[in-house]
């Protein structure tokens, strides 16, 4: 299962912003999957957190492997010792253990996040053990596929914009002015940044100074 996403969110920002029409054309449609369950979504989400892409996947495969469903339940039962043992930090098996009892007694209800407005959701995501705005931002695209996803904290896209744009650096009143561009198709915009940031168009360099000004 893929981000949604069609002909109105490109013609959007195509109108609203050559430059990234621009690079849509050349890309093309990006297909970039999601996690539709919002409790796996944020246990993979914490598994994730300062490591590679592959660490995370197999550590998220040898969960899978173990416990079947990932749900509070099988959390639970598993328990701290054997989440470590499946290649996560004993730090990460609290965050996890300590999130599926909040599931478990509701204190903390999955089903409302999933009704709540962006801002709403990711106050009550980032208030869990283990999840930050970022991630919480994540999860809101990745899992929930909220389309206005536009995240200041994540590097990737920072760079993307220095390398479309030719900024040497972008501070916060100049990515909010891309986001209010973007609105509200933020998501769609952060597919194609993330994209560029990771060498989509060999052709585009990163114009931040060498010294990291």
């Amino acid at each position: 299962m893929y981000f949604a996403y069609g002909e109105r969110e490109l013609s959007y920002l195509r109108q609203k912003d050559k430059r990234l029409g621009a690079v849509i054309d050349r890309i093309g449609q990006i297909d970039r999957a999601v996690d539709p369950n919002l409790f796996s979504s944020v246990v993979h989400h914490i598994i994730g957190q300062q490591i590679s892409t592959k660490a995370q996947a197999t550590i998220w495969q040898r969960i899978q492997d173990t416990l079947g469903e990932v749900h509070a339940e099988t959390i639970l039962k598993a328990g701290v010792p054997q989440l470590q043992a499946l290649g996560m930090t004993f730090r990460k098996a609290e965050y996890i253990t300590d999130f599926a009892e909040k599931v478990h007694t509701g204190a903390f209800d999955l089903n409302a996040v999933e009704c709540m407005n962006d801002e709403d959701a990711i106050r009550a995501l980032s208030s869990l053990k283990g999840i930050g705005v970022w991630t919480a931002e994540m999860i809101l695209l990745f899992c929930l596929q909220r389309p206005d996803i536009f995240s200041y904290d994540d590097l990737a896209i920072r760079r993307g914009l220095r390398m479309v744009y030719h900024h040497r650096e972008i501070d916060r009143e100049r990515f909010e002015r891309y986001r209010r561009r973007f609105s509200p198709y933020g998501s769609v915009a952060s597919l194609y940044l993330w994209a560029v940031a990771g060498g989509a168009i060999p052709e585009m360099q990163d114009y931040k100074p060498k010294n990291g000004g």
